[in-house]
C-alpha cells in the first residue's frame, strides 16, 4: 500500500471517530405525565350548609391501557338530581402499577390543575364548578357541582382535564372552565369526557 493510501485511510478512521465523538447519547426525553388507567367521581349531596346528606356515589371511566393511550375507555354515565349541589371528589389510580396517583397531585398541586369543560359547564351550562380543595392551592381534586334547577337541556358532556406544569398565574388560570387552558402551558395528563345526565 502506498503512502498516499495509508494517508487517506488514517484521514477517513480521524473523521470516522469524530462524527461518532459528536453524536449525543443522551436518551431522549419523556414524557412526566403520569400512566392514568381508571378515574373515579365521587359524588356526596350536601345542604345550603355543607353538610352531607345520604350516601355518597361514583361514576369511573377506566382503560387497563391507559385513559389517554388506550383505544377503548370504558365511562360510565354521571347522573345527578336537579337543584341539588354535591361536594365532588376525584380520584386517580395507575392498574398497571397498583398506583394510586391522587396523592402524587395532591403533593405536587403546584404542578397539577383540573378543569372541568364541555357542553355541561360551558354551553349553555347547567353545571357549575368551584374548586374546594384542601390547603391554598387550586388543583380540583375536591369541589363543589350545583346542578340547575331547571335546566334547558337535561344531557351533556363533562370533560375532565388535568395540565401538568401550567403556570397557575396566567391570567385566566384559575377559572374551573378555563377553555383556554392552553395558553397557560403545560402538558395534559388526563382528557376523558362522561356523559352527564341530569333527572
Amino acid at each position: 500500500m502506498n503512502t498516499t493510501n495509508k494517508l487517506y485511510l488514517i484521514a477517513l478512521a480521524v473523521v470516522s471517530f469524530a462524527f461518532s465523538s459528536c453524536t449525543s447519547e443522551d436518551p431522549v426525553s419523556e414524557n412526566d405525565g403520569e400512566l392514568i388507567t381508571d378515574v373515579t367521581l365521587t359524588f356526596q349531596e350536601i345542604d345550603a350548609n355543607g353538610n352531607a346528606v345520604g350516601a355518597s356515589f361514583d361514576f369511573t371511566a377506566s382503560d387497563s391501557e391507559g385513559i389517554e393511550i388506550g383505544s377503548t375507555p370504558t365511562v360510565e354515565t354521571v347522573t345527578l338530581t336537579k337543584g341539588k349541589r354535591y361536594e365532588m371528589s376525584i380520584d386517580v389510580y395507575n392498574s398497571v402499577a397498583s398506583e394510586d396517583i391522587t396523592e402524587e397531585i395532591r403533593a405536587e398541586g403546584d404542578e397539577h390543575q383540573f378543569y372541568f369543560l364541555g357542553s355541561a359547564f360551558t354551553s349553555s351550562p347547567f353545571l357549575s364548578y368551584e374548586y374546594n380543595d384542601e390547603g391554598a392551592e387550586i388543583i380540583g381534586l375536591k369541589g363543589i357541582v350545583t346542578v340547575q334547577q331547571s335546566p334547558g337541556f337535561t344531557t351533556a358532556d363533562f370533560q375532565l382535564l388535568l395540565r401538568h406544569a401550567l403556570d397557575k398565574n396566567y391570567p385566566g388560570a384559575e377559572n374551573p372552565n378555563f377553555q383556554d387552558y392552553a395558553k397557560a402551558g403545560g402538558e395534559t395528563d388526563l382528557d376523558i369526557t362522561f356523559p352527564v345526565v341530569v333527572q
